[in-house]
C-alpha cells in the first residue's frame, strides 16, 4: 500500500463544493476519488467540461434554486426534481409560473424576517452590553482627589 500523502474526497463531495450535477461529468471524474490537492487545481484552472458544466448546465437542485431566488423546498413544491440547465433557468425566469412567483415572495420574506431577527439579537446585545458597561462604570471604585494628587 502506498502511505496517504492528502486526503482524498468522494466525487459527490467534489462535485457538491464544486456547484456542479455529478451526472453531467465525464465518467473518469465519477469514478475517482481526488485529492485535496486536485481539487484546489480543479478550482483554480477548470478543465473545459467544467468550466462547460458551470456555464450551461444542467445544474444541482441548490445552483437552480440560488438562481431562481427560491429555496430547494421551494424547487420541490414547484414540481421541479430534476437538475435545470441555464436554458431553462432563462426561460422560468422570463416568463415565471405562478408557483414562482409565489415562491420568491415567500423566499423574499422569510430572508427578510431572518435579517429583522438578526438585526433585533445585535441590538439587544449592544443594549445589554451598554447596562453592563454602565453598571461595570457604577459599581468602580471612585477615586478620590488624594489618589489624583
Amino acid at each position: 500500500m502506498t502511505p496517504k500523502d492528502s486526503q482524498s474526497m468522494k466525487p459527490a463531495t467534489v462535485a457538491k463544493k464544486l456547484g456542479i450535477y455529478l451526472p453531467a461529468t465525464p465518467q473518469e471524474f465519477q469514478d475517482s476519488s481526488i485529492s485535496r490537492d486536485e481539487f484546489a487545481e480543479l478550482q483554480a484552472n477548470p478543465p473545459e467540461w467544467l468550466a462547460e458544466l458551470r456555464r450551461n448546465g444542467p445544474h444541482p437542485r441548490p445552483v437552480v434554486a440560488q438562481k431562481l431566488n427560491i429555496s430547494i423546498s421551494g424547487l420541490a413544491r414547484g414540481g421541479v426534481e430534476e437538475a435545470l440547465t441555464t436554458a431553462e433557468i432563462s426561460e422560468l425566469l422570463q416568463s415565471p409560473p405562478q408557483w414562482l412567483v409565489t415562491e420568491r415572495a415567500t423566499h423574499a420574506a422569510v430572508r427578510s424576517e431572518a435579517q429583522r431577527v438578526k438585526d433585533e439579537a445585535h441590538k439587544k446585545a449592544a443594549t445589554k452590553e451598554a447596562r453592563e458597561n454602565a453598571a461595570a462604570k457604577r459599581d468602580a471604585p471612585k477615586a478620590s482627589k488624594r489618589d489624583h494628587a
